[in-house]
C-alpha cells in the first residue's frame, strides 16, 4: 500500500493552469486528508509507505512525524513534483538528493525509496536509476508498464527487477496482462473510475496467477470531494481528477479490509 502525498493542485495535469510560483497563496488540504488516512489505516491496522513531497514535508514537518510514529515507511516523491522528463541529470541529482536529506532530517530515520511524479521515468531516461543509487536510494517506484498519454513504459517488466548492474531495484505499479497487453490495476484514476468488484478481481489474479504483490497507490486529494474546483480544465482532466471522489474513501476501506497489506521496504526485504 502506497500513498503519494501531495495536495489537489500539485498533479501534474494542472500545470497549465496553476503554477507553482501561486502554491503558497492557495488553501492547503493536504494535512487534513493525509491524517484521514493515517486514522484509516490506524483502524485497520495497516502500514504503507507515504511518498512525500519535500514542499509538502517543509510546511508540515509534523505530519512527516506522524507518518513515522504510526510505523509507516517515510520515502520520497520529490521536492515540488516535477516529473523527470523535465529534469535533466544534474537537476535531478540535486533533486533527489535535496528531499531525502530534508526528509531524513524531519523524521530521523533513512529514506530508501523513490517514487516520480507521474511515473515519468521510462525508455528516455533511465539513466536516473543510476542516479538514485548513487545518492543513496534502495528502490525506484517510478515506472509504470502501460500506454499512457502522460506516461508509461509498456515494455517495462510488470513486476520488480534489478537495474542494469543491480543498482536499484524498480517495483512497477500493478498491472494485469490479457490479450497480450498491460492494463492497469494498481491504483489512481482507475480505482476511482471501474467498478470495486473489476479491482478486486484483478488484484486478486496478480496475487493467484502470478503469484505477485500488488504495488497499490493513492493521494489524499483522492479522499476528499470537498476540496476547490480548479477552472477551465480540458474535459480529459476533469474527469480523470474529480471522477467518484465521493466513493473513494468508502472503496479504499473496502480494498484495505478484503486484502492483506504493508510497507514496500518490509514486503521486498529491504534492508535500512
Amino acid at each position: 500500500m502506497s500513498v503519494d502525498v501531495e495536495d489537489y493542485f500539485q498533479v501534474s495535469a494542472f500545470e497549465r493552469v496553476i503554477s507553482r510560483d501561486s502554491w503558497d497563496t492557495l488553501t492547503t488540504r493536504v494535512e487534513q486528508n493525509t491524517d484521514r488516512i493515517l486514522q484509516i489505516f490506524s483502524d485497520h491496522r495497516i502500514c504503507a509507505t507515504f511518498f512525500m513531497l519535500g514542499w509538502v514535508a517543509e510546511r508540515y514537518p509534523n505530519l512527516v512525524r506522524r507518518i513515522v510514529e504510526s510505523g509507516h515507511e517515510l520515502a520520497s516523491h520529490g521536492y515540488n513534483h516535477t516529473r523527470v522528463i523535465n529534469q535533466d541529470p544534474d537537476s535531478f541529482k540535486k533533486d533527489v538528493s535535496h528531499t531525502k536529506k530534508l526528509l531524513e532530517d524531519l523524521s530521523g530515520i533513512p529514506v530508501v525509496g523513490y517514487r516520480a511524479a507521474s511515473y515519468s521515468i521510462g525508455r528516455n531516461n533511465l539513466w536516473a536509476h543510476e542516479i538514485l543509487a548513487d545518492t543513496g536510494y534502495r528502490y525506484s517506484s517510478s515506472i509504470y508498464p502501460v500506454h499512457h498519454d502522460l506516461y508509461g513504459m509498456p515494455e517495462a517488466p510488470r513486476f520488480a527487477f534489478q537495474t542494469p548492474n543491480a543498482l536499484l531495484l524498480e517495483i512497477p505499479i500493478s498491472t494485469i496482462s490479457l490479450f497480450k497487453q498491460n492494463f492497469p490495476c494498481g491504483g489512481g484514476g482507475y480505482f476511482r473510475l471501474f467498478p470495486y468488484h473489476l479491482s478486486r478481481w484483478a488484484l486478486r489474479r496478480v496475487n493467484q496467477k502470478d503469484n505477485q504483490p500488488c504495488i497499490f497507490y493513492f493521494h489524499p486529494w483522492e479522499i476528499d470531494p470537498e476540496q476547490p474546483r480548479q477552472k477551465n480544465l480540458k474535459l480529459k482532466t476533469r474527469i480523470r481528477h474529480y471522477l467518484n471522489l465521493e466513493r473513494m474513501e468508502k472503496r479504499l476501506v473496502q480494498l484495505i479490509s478484503d486484502f492483506h497489506w504493508d510497507r514496500i521496504d518490509r514486503v521486498f526485504a529491504l534492508k535500512m
